[in-house]
């Protein structure tokens, strides 16, 4: 009989305890209600986009035979707490990359530093963005929102599901004001 390797046996039982998860991934908090509203407007996309562009949001990508459209909109964060900045020990705003290190070798003595960076990022602005998506079929337009909060060095730091009740029923009510009677967007 033929010896199976320890590191064999061991990478065996590890596989063993891999756990598959027991849900699908789903917006965290679902949706509101509000953000699911009927329209029998014939020009609804162009009076979404219309809403938006209004609203400071620049399209990303739209695709009318689909009826999908995609916006988004960047903000900076003026003095915008990291949470996650001190979590390591380092400090506030500091982070080291690279090392610290002093050596001896042959007749002289070396001392070295690694690519440091330490502050808020010279430069650069902590941002959040907000990305709307909407999808406009027969008779029902559909808002999807989230919300992500990058810190200095570009690294996300927050991200949520943002289809609240408030965004979409002040989507609904401007879009509805902006359709004459005509049904052409003003």
């Amino acid at each position: 009989m033929k010896s199976i390797p320890i590191s064999l046996t061991c990478l065996l039982a590890l596989a063993g305890c891999q756990v598959a998860p027991d849900r699908l991934p789903q917006a965290e908090p679902a949706p509101a209600a509000s953000c699911y509203f009927p329209s029998t407007e014939e020009q609804a996309l162009e009076t979404s986009v219309a809403v938006l562009t209004e609203w400071g949001f620049t399209l990303d990508s739209t695709d009318t035979t689909l009826g999908l459209i995609s916006a988004s909109r960047e903000r900076p964060l003026h003095g915008y707490y990291d949470p996650y900045d001190n979590a390591y020990g380092y400090g506030s705003g500091m982070r080291l990359f690279g090392g610290l290190g002093i050596g001896r070798g042959g007749s002289g003595i070396g001392f070295g530093v690694g690519g440091m960076g330490f502050g808020g990022g010279m430069g650069h602005q902590p941002v959040e963005v907000e990305r709307v998506s909407l999808f406009v079929n027969d008779a029902h337009i559909r808002i999807s929102r989230d919300i992500r909060r990058f810190d200095y060095a570009g690294d996300l730091r927050e991200s949520y599901s943002a289809s609240n009740d408030d965004f979409c029923r002040r989507f609904q009510a401007t879009f509805e004001q902006s359709l004459p009677a005509n049904g052409r967007p003003l």
